[in-house]
């Protein structure tokens, strides 16, 4: 038994090694290391990839680009025109035009118990959104999406579970919620490049999302039809606060900065677009997530 354990540490102790030495050397030739959130090459841009190959070039290495968290080179993807796409976190496939002209007034009114009850909540919840971001609606908005981001995946995984413990179909809202989580990271990562979080913001993502992830986990197997309430009326509170977004940025309070690229090639937006036209869209998909939850 003591050899036993002698020998598991050992081996502890040598792949600890083993594995301070890979990482020790990859920051020492400029890696990024997926470790604690480090961004890693799996969401660079075909520019970040190419600046990554000159530098080996120029140190005479023969290093290829890894476009996966798995260590596997991604399929070569190109646009309609041939030329090639720069992004790894979504496909050419999944770009779409957004309806701008869906209705963006449209209220459920309360009546029921639990109407109120995630009326109330989501209403509770935007008092020290208020308080803490003000009028910084670029941070706001990361916030807001780290959330919003969160429903879909939960209802998408349960009635995934649910699925399979009763061997029937889903009827779509599997997918559909799940795409709907997908379209609200992509509001992130086109926000991300617009505004970077302070150390604090990010800190405060950590606590919210672990807050509300559980909340809602559990709000969910209670009651699914509160869990959309609540929803819906986050996305409510989604389109006043782009709409009050799109204020600032028509009064000049905020600078109308030409649109992220990543927002062009996901929005099939026009070349020359600003982030009023990104602010538009996303507006838009948070009215569609609106009327399905």
């Amino acid at each position: 038994m003591m050899m036993t354990r002698g020998t598991s540490r050992v081996a502890r102790l040598t792949m600890g090694g083993r594995l301070f030495s890979a990482v020790k050397g990859a920051a020492a030739e400029g890696e990024k290391f997926p470790v604690m959130g480090v961004r890693w090459r799996s969401s660079l841009t075909l520019g970040e990839k190419e600046q990554v190959n000159n530098k080996n070039s120029e140190d005479g290495g023969n290093k290829e680009v890894v476009a996966s968290y798995w260590g596997i080179k991604g399929e070569e993807v190109k646009k309609e025109d041939g030329t090639p796409w720069k992004w790894n976190c979504f496909r050419p496939r999944e770009t779409y035009q957004a309806d701008l002209t869906i209705d963006l007034k449209k209220h459920h009114v309360p009546t029921t118990f639990l109407d109120k009850l995630a009326y109330w909540t989501v209403k509770s919840l935007r008092f020290p959104t208020d308080v803490f971001f003000q009028r910084r609606y670029g941070c706001r908005a990361m916030m807001l999406e780290t959330v919003a981001a969160v429903p879909g995946m939960v209802g998408g995984m349960l009635l995934h579970c649910k699925s399979l413990r009763r061997f029937e179909h889903s009827g779509g809202w599997i997918k559909t919620l799940l795409d709907e989580a997908e379209n609200e990271r992509m509001h992130l990562m086109t926000f991300m490049e617009v505004s970077q979080p302070r150390w604090y913001e990010r800190a405060l993502v950590f606590t919210v999302q672990g807050v509300f992830f559980n909340a809602y986990f559990l709000a969910y197997l209670a009651s699914p039809k509160l869990a959309h309430r609540v929803v819906g009326y986050l996305e409510e509170e989604a389109i006043h606060s782009y709409t009050e977004f799109l204020k600032e940025l028509d009064k000049g309070t905020i600078e109308n900065v030409p649109a992220p690229a990543i927002a062009i090639d996901y929005w099939r937006l026009p070349a020359d677009s600003t982030l009023r036209d990104v602010v538009m869209v996303v507006r838009a998909d948070e009215a569609h997530h609106r009327d399905v939850n």
